[in-house]
């Protein structure tokens, strides 16, 4: 008989004693279950102990926590959180030396626990630390120890960080701008600056008052401490008004962050972590952005100075030196001029600028490419000009409407996602790299049009392929521009056609009657190898980050199911494995038997708590829970769109139920296609018995049948 769904047995550890092997009655208050633990190792003052886990982080268990003890956890009685939390502030502030280093090394251990972290800052640990660091008396591994523990409190979000002291902020400013400290030190000094940015306006003020963007440029040749410092400059970019990100891109760009970058991170030695992919991602988007003014700017008809570039464009695409002299005649001229650059207004072209996006953005782009690219452009325009069989394609209308495409395309505007890590090297390969994207493309739209053979009514046809070749292009990640046009030159209108025609095999194609039999027939045996297919990849198991830790210490987990699939094993891990874990390191598990049901994005426990910022929008999409028995949850959040489906659909045919994300409607249409090429292409050797002439029909209206196996 199984025992109550209330009752777990676990093993209690203590030192220099005999493990004891208890039933824990759920239902039970803990106090009366510590009192009966301590009794059974005649321990007196029960209320002094408290239970942790003994693996893992080894957590307090409280009554709010105590639902996840699973059967055959082992535990470990300990000093209750309050007095552990007494005895290591006193400690911490002891003359000796040793003694007071032991005691900060257990502390940068505890406070990452927050039962222990409550206990102590209710008990002004957190002000004990400040002081600690503001007199400037401790260095090395004890400099180190406090400011991971406090560090490790803040982050639980009980204090404030505008209480934070200027004279704290001037010494951990101090650490980052000396030039010999250790690297342990500055990695957390830079951290806790970029959290002190991230969540607190005024002090964002301070630490752009003592940090400096060359200081923390000079850090990136250190691959130590390069993501700390990335993401410290990503935090006072991000958090910069309006007025002085401009100035900030100015003094990165003099100070060659860019090159620095490019040499020292996307080329260096070392393979890019996750982490340092992120924050790239980060600087990518905030440098675009500060394209989201000029692309909201429509133009104004009457400012001749904005006019004034639309005359330069003309000028030098058709040499204006030799402009009529009357007023009527000049004016017919311009029109002209106008209409054969490509405008959609050719009297007043200024016109064509008002709508926003992209406003004076794709003005700028236009003449960049006149002036840098000049030969490109007067190419582009006196050949399309020069056409007289209606397939000219127009440069100022494509011009404008391949802009607001880009910005389309790279997100120009949105707030960077938390949990993606799509940077593209090329974009860090150029001073204006997103001018010199755009006349990348601008060039493959006009060739792209000549093998459309495209009209003016063909227009959007054609805007359509040339997103299809950059986005395809951009996924393919190339590592510059140059190699981006290669990519670009493959990608041509046949080949997008071919590739069309290819992943529309399966839509479009083997509509006749016995095609679709076939299909249907094939439909359950395909699904049950992808099922079989998704349940190995959970047997395999996958790694996923615990939200809401930073990132640049990034706490990993790992799951997989067991090979008889009846359990979900799970447990932390202190970086991300490099392949399969085994089942021995993972701790906890749950029963699939005990598994009710998989809920995905908004509906999930853990993303109802979550606000609704634009940056949180990635993690809903890749956010997944599983509730089981009793009213338990385990949460997720996939590392990408990939893993998620292969985890939801993996669940959901653990659970006999209906695969259906994305994934496997297009795995199963794959499958499906390729099995009944095979078997139609075997169907040539099937000799067909005579049988007397069939009943004249519509042409229409056939009917075959085979006899497939």
């Amino acid at each position: 008989m199984p025992p109550p769904a209330d009752i777990v047995k676990v093993a209690i550890e203590w030192p220099g004693a005999n493990a004891q092997l208890i039933e824990m009655d759920q239902k039970r208050p803990l106090s009366s279950i510590i009192r009966e633990v301590c009794d059974g190792w005649s321990l007196s003052g029960s209320e002094q102990f408290a239970l942790r886990y003994a693996d893992g982080p080894q957590l307090y268990i409280t009554e709010q926590t105590r639902g996840e003890i699973k059967n055959g956890t082992i535990l470990r009685l300990a000093i209750s959180p309050g007095r552990a939390a007494r005895q290591l502030l006193e400690r911490i502030q002891s003359h000796g030396i040793d003694a007071r280093l032991e005691a900060l090394k257990e502390l940068a251990k505890l406070s990452a626990d927050p039962t222990f972290a409550t206990e102590f800052i209710n008990m002004e640990g957190i002000g004990t630390l400040a002081r600690l660091v503001e007199s400037g008396t401790h260095f090395g591994e004890m400099l180190a120890f406090t400011l991971t523990a406090f560090l490790e409190l803040m982050d639980h979000g009980i204090v404030s960080w505008d209480l934070i002291s200027l004279s704290f902020i001037k010494q951990i400013a101090g650490y980052v701008n000396q030039p010999m400290v250790d690297v342990s030190i500055l990695q957390r000094s830079l951290a806790i600056l970029e959290s002190m940015v991230l969540n607190s306006h005024s002090l964002y003020h301070r630490v752009a008052q003592e940090i400096t963007v060359g200081q923390l440029i000079g850090h990136l040749s250190n691959q130590e401490i390069q993501t700390y410092a990335i993401a410290l400059i990503n935090a006072l970019f991000l958090k910069a008004p309006e007025d002085r990100r401009q100035e900030m891109a100015s003094t990165l760009a003099q100070k060659h962050l860019r090159s620095i970058i490019l040499n020292h991170v996307i080329r260096g030695n070392r393979p890019i972590k996750a982490e340092m992919a992120h924050q790239l991602y980060v600087l990518q988007v905030l440098t675009f952005n500060l394209l989201e003014e000029r692309m909201m700017t429509k133009m104004d008809p009457n400012d001749q100075a904005q006019r004034d570039i639309i005359f330069e464009l003309r000028r030098i695409a058709f040499d204006g030196e030799n402009d009529p002299t009357g007023t009527e005649k000049r004016k017919a001229m311009y029109t002209k001029d106008y209409k054969m650059l490509g405008f959609t207004n050719h009297v007043n072209p200024a016109m064509d600028f008002t709508q926003t996006p992209p406003g004076m953005l794709a003005l700028d782009n236009m003449l960049y490419l006149a002036k840098v690219h000049q030969d490109t452009y007067i190419r582009i325009v006196l050949e399309n000009s020069s056409r007289e069989d209606k397939h000219e394609c127009p440069f100022g209308r494509c011009a404008i409407e391949l802009t607001r495409m880009l910005c389309e395309i790279l997100q120009v505007g949105e707030l960077p996602n938390e949990g993606c890590n799509d940077y593209h090297p090329m974009f860090f390969t150029h001073d204006r790299a997103w001018e010199e994207f755009f006349c990348v493309c601008i060039q493959l739209l006009n060739k792209t049009w000549k093998e459309m053979r495209a009209t003016a009514e063909d227009f959007n046809k054609v805007m359509q392929v040339v997103r299809e070749q950059i986005t395809r292009a951009l996924a393919m990640k190339p590592s510059s521009l140059d190699q981006l046009k290669n990519k670009l030159r493959g990608l041509n209108y046949s080949e997008i056609l071919r590739l069309r025609q290819s992943e529309r095999m399966s839509q479009d194609d083997f509509q006749s009657p016995p095609i679709i039999e076939l299909r249907e027939r094939i439909q359950p045996e395909i699904l049950e190898l992808i099922k079989q297919q998704r349940l190995n990849r959970l047997c395999e198991g996958s790694c996923f980050r615990k939200l809401g830790n930073r990132r640049r210490q990034e706490k990993f987990w790992f799951c997989r199911l067991s090979l008889n699939h009846k359990v979900l094993h799970y447990g932390d891990l202190d970086e991300s494995p490099q392949g399969e874990v085994p089942f021995e390191l993972l701790s906890d598990k749950i029963p699939v038997s005990d598994i009710k049901s998989v809920v995905t994005g908004k509906d999930c426990p853990h993303m109802k708590e979550k606000s609704a910022l634009k940056q949180n929008k990635e993690v809903l999409e890749l956010a997944f829970s599983v509730l089981y028995d009793p009213d338990e949850t385990l949460n997720f959040v996939a590392p990408n769109k990939y893993e998620y489906c292969i985890w939801t659909d993996g669940l959901c045919a653990l659970l006999g139920r209906e695969m259906g994300s994305d994934l496997t409607r297009s795995d199963l249409d794959t499958l499906i296609s390729m099995e009944m090429k095979l078997r139609l292409l075997d169907l040539e050797n099937i000799t067909i018995p005579e049988a007397p002439p069939p009943v004249p029909k519509e042409p229409s209206s056939y009917n075959f049948t085979y006899n497939y196996s």
